[in-house]
Protein backbone atom coordinates (compact mmCIF):
# COMPACT_ATOMS: atom_id res chain seq x y z
CA UNK A 1 0.00 0.00 0.00
CA UNK A 2 1.54 3.29 -0.95
CA UNK A 3 -0.29 6.76 0.22
CA UNK A 4 0.03 10.17 -0.17
CA UNK A 5 1.63 12.36 2.06
CA UNK A 6 -0.75 14.23 4.36
CA UNK A 7 -3.07 11.83 2.89
CA UNK A 8 -2.98 14.37 -0.60
CA UNK A 9 -4.37 13.25 -4.03
CA UNK A 10 -1.75 10.78 -5.96
CA UNK A 11 -3.95 11.17 -8.80
CA UNK A 12 -5.41 14.46 -10.40
CA UNK A 13 -6.99 13.02 -13.28
CA UNK A 14 -7.33 9.87 -15.63
CA UNK A 15 -4.25 10.98 -17.47
CA UNK A 16 -2.19 10.63 -13.87
CA UNK A 17 -3.99 7.42 -13.84
CA UNK A 18 -2.86 6.23 -17.22
CA UNK A 19 0.88 7.08 -16.82
CA UNK A 20 1.03 5.16 -13.50
CA UNK A 21 -0.67 2.36 -15.03
CA UNK A 22 1.51 2.20 -18.27
CA UNK A 23 4.62 2.42 -15.91
CA UNK A 24 3.63 -0.29 -13.69
CA UNK A 25 2.63 -2.62 -17.02
CA UNK A 26 6.01 -1.88 -18.42
CA UNK A 27 7.98 -2.72 -15.23
CA UNK A 28 6.05 -6.00 -14.60
CA UNK A 29 7.07 -7.25 -17.80
CA UNK A 30 10.52 -5.90 -17.55
CA UNK A 31 11.15 -7.54 -14.31
CA UNK A 32 9.21 -10.47 -14.45
CA UNK A 33 6.86 -9.59 -11.57
CA UNK A 34 3.27 -11.15 -10.86
CA UNK A 35 0.44 -8.43 -10.12
CA UNK A 36 -2.29 -10.33 -8.45
CA UNK A 37 -4.13 -7.64 -7.76
CA UNK A 38 -4.10 -3.62 -7.84
CA UNK A 39 -6.60 -0.33 -7.31
CA UNK A 40 -5.82 2.90 -7.58
CA UNK A 41 -7.69 5.08 -5.08
CA UNK A 42 -7.14 9.48 -5.15
CA UNK A 43 -4.99 9.43 -3.01
CA UNK A 44 -3.70 5.69 -2.61
CA UNK A 45 -2.86 2.89 -3.92
CA UNK A 46 -2.90 -1.20 -2.89
CA UNK A 47 -1.12 -3.90 -5.25
CA UNK A 48 -0.51 -7.11 -4.53
CA UNK A 49 3.18 -8.09 -6.12
CA UNK A 50 5.24 -11.55 -6.40
CA UNK A 51 8.64 -10.54 -7.64
CA UNK A 52 10.89 -13.15 -9.22
CA UNK A 53 14.03 -11.40 -10.92
CA UNK A 54 14.44 -8.12 -8.92
CA UNK A 55 13.67 -7.50 -5.02
CA UNK A 56 10.07 -6.11 -4.35
CA UNK A 57 11.89 -2.74 -3.19
CA UNK A 58 14.15 -2.19 -5.80
CA UNK A 59 10.38 -3.01 -8.20
CA UNK A 60 9.00 -0.37 -6.18
CA UNK A 61 11.53 2.56 -5.96
CA UNK A 62 11.50 2.49 -10.09
CA UNK A 63 8.09 2.41 -9.89
CA UNK A 64 7.40 5.53 -7.60
CA UNK A 65 10.01 7.81 -8.05
CA UNK A 66 9.69 7.31 -11.86
CA UNK A 67 5.86 8.53 -10.97
CA UNK A 68 6.54 10.94 -8.53
CA UNK A 69 8.95 12.74 -11.22
CA UNK A 70 6.67 12.84 -13.46
CA UNK A 71 3.63 13.58 -11.43
CA UNK A 72 5.64 16.30 -10.26
CA UNK A 73 6.74 17.97 -13.97
CA UNK A 74 3.08 17.45 -14.72
CA UNK A 75 1.19 19.67 -12.08
CA UNK A 76 3.96 21.51 -11.11
CA UNK A 77 5.39 21.00 -7.89
CA UNK A 78 8.08 19.70 -6.27
CA UNK A 79 8.57 17.56 -3.28
CA UNK A 80 7.72 14.46 -1.76
CA UNK A 81 4.53 12.83 -3.39
CA UNK A 82 4.11 9.57 -0.94
CA UNK A 83 3.90 9.41 2.59
CA UNK A 84 7.32 7.63 4.14
CA UNK A 85 7.82 3.91 2.70
CA UNK A 86 5.18 1.63 0.78
CA UNK A 87 4.02 -0.77 3.50
CA UNK A 88 4.19 -4.08 2.70
CA UNK A 89 2.71 -7.83 4.39
CA UNK A 90 4.04 -11.04 3.07
CA UNK A 91 1.60 -13.33 2.09
CA UNK A 92 2.33 -17.28 2.09
CA UNK A 93 -0.66 -18.73 2.07
CA UNK A 94 -3.42 -19.61 -0.39
CA UNK A 95 -6.31 -18.52 1.39
CA UNK A 96 -5.11 -15.45 2.87
CA UNK A 97 -4.20 -14.53 -0.92
CA UNK A 98 -7.47 -14.61 -2.07
CA UNK A 99 -8.84 -12.61 0.77
CA UNK A 100 -6.05 -10.21 -0.19
CA UNK A 101 -6.99 -10.01 -4.40
CA UNK A 102 -10.98 -9.60 -2.97
CA UNK A 103 -10.06 -7.05 -0.59
CA UNK A 104 -7.83 -4.63 -2.62
CA UNK A 105 -10.93 -5.14 -5.52
CA UNK A 106 -13.43 -3.94 -3.00
CA UNK A 107 -11.77 -0.80 -2.02
CA UNK A 108 -13.95 1.36 -4.58
CA UNK A 109 -17.04 0.13 -3.42
CA UNK A 110 -15.91 0.66 0.53
CA UNK A 111 -14.94 3.92 -0.34
CA UNK A 112 -18.06 5.11 -2.20
CA UNK A 113 -16.73 5.51 -5.33
CA UNK A 114 -19.08 2.87 -6.87
CA UNK A 115 -22.15 2.33 -5.62
CA UNK A 116 -22.26 -1.58 -5.94
CA UNK A 117 -20.84 -4.30 -7.15
CA UNK A 118 -22.15 -4.36 -10.60
CA UNK A 119 -20.59 -0.91 -10.55
CA UNK A 120 -17.32 -1.92 -9.68
CA UNK A 121 -17.20 -3.58 -13.35
CA UNK A 122 -16.77 -0.70 -14.86
CA UNK A 123 -14.51 1.38 -12.24
CA UNK A 124 -11.62 1.11 -14.84
CA UNK A 125 -8.65 1.64 -11.65
CA UNK A 126 -9.40 -2.00 -10.30
CA UNK A 127 -7.63 -5.06 -11.39
CA UNK A 128 -10.99 -6.53 -10.72
CA UNK A 129 -12.56 -5.63 -14.71
CA UNK A 130 -9.34 -7.02 -16.08
CA UNK A 131 -9.83 -10.12 -14.37
CA UNK A 132 -13.29 -9.81 -15.58
CA UNK A 133 -12.24 -9.13 -19.23
CA UNK A 134 -13.25 -5.91 -19.02
CA UNK A 135 -9.90 -4.28 -19.82
CA UNK A 136 -6.37 -5.25 -20.09
CA UNK A 137 -3.55 -4.87 -18.15
CA UNK A 138 -0.45 -6.36 -19.42
CA UNK A 139 1.79 -8.10 -16.69
CA UNK A 140 -1.37 -8.84 -14.84
CA UNK A 141 -1.53 -11.98 -13.87
CA UNK A 142 -4.95 -12.67 -14.98
CA UNK A 143 -4.96 -16.51 -15.33
CA UNK A 144 -3.55 -16.83 -12.01
CA UNK A 145 -5.84 -15.97 -9.93
CA UNK A 146 -8.97 -17.11 -12.04
CA UNK A 147 -7.10 -20.57 -11.96
CA UNK A 148 -8.51 -20.66 -8.19
CA UNK A 149 -11.94 -20.28 -9.41
CA UNK A 150 -12.34 -22.65 -12.05
CA UNK A 151 -10.58 -25.09 -15.09
CA UNK A 152 -12.74 -22.69 -17.82
CA UNK A 153 -12.39 -18.67 -18.07
CA UNK A 154 -16.53 -18.35 -17.64
CA UNK A 155 -16.62 -20.57 -15.06
CA UNK A 156 -13.56 -19.10 -13.18
CA UNK A 157 -14.90 -15.27 -13.85
CA UNK A 158 -18.44 -16.50 -12.83
CA UNK A 159 -17.39 -18.28 -9.35
CA UNK A 160 -14.79 -14.91 -8.64
CA UNK A 161 -17.53 -12.52 -8.99
CA UNK A 162 -19.60 -14.67 -6.21
CA UNK A 163 -16.50 -14.67 -4.23
CA UNK A 164 -16.36 -11.08 -4.24
CA UNK A 165 -19.85 -10.33 -4.08
CA UNK A 166 -20.01 -12.33 -0.67
CA UNK A 167 -17.86 -9.85 1.27
CA UNK A 168 -18.95 -6.58 -0.77
CA UNK A 169 -20.28 -4.17 1.95
CA UNK A 170 -23.67 -4.84 3.12
CA UNK A 171 -23.58 -7.99 2.56
CA UNK A 172 -24.16 -10.67 5.60
CA UNK A 173 -22.74 -13.55 3.90
CA UNK A 174 -21.35 -16.32 6.45
CA UNK A 175 -17.60 -15.47 7.14
CA UNK A 176 -16.99 -19.59 7.92
CA UNK A 177 -18.42 -20.53 4.37
CA UNK A 178 -16.19 -17.41 2.59
CA UNK A 179 -13.13 -19.21 4.23
CA UNK A 180 -14.14 -22.53 3.14
CA UNK A 181 -14.99 -21.69 -0.34
CA UNK A 182 -11.69 -19.91 -0.19
CA UNK A 183 -9.82 -23.31 0.94
CA UNK A 184 -11.14 -25.63 -1.55
CA UNK A 185 -9.09 -24.81 -4.16
CA UNK A 186 -5.96 -26.46 -4.91
CA UNK A 187 -2.64 -24.51 -4.16
CA UNK A 188 -0.49 -24.31 -7.23
CA UNK A 189 2.63 -22.49 -5.16
CA UNK A 190 1.44 -18.90 -5.44
CA UNK A 191 3.36 -16.63 -3.18
CA UNK A 192 3.64 -12.97 -3.00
Amino acid sequence: MVRGIEKCDIFIDDKDRHSFLDRLSTLLIKTNTACLAWVLMTNHLHLLLRPQRVKLSSFMRRLLTGYAVTFNKRHHRVGHLFQNRYKSIVCEEEPYLLELVRYIHLNPLRAGLVDDVEDLLGYPWSGHCVLMGRRQLNGQATMEVLSYFGETPKMAMSRYESFVKDAAPGRQGDAHEIMRFSASFSIWGARC
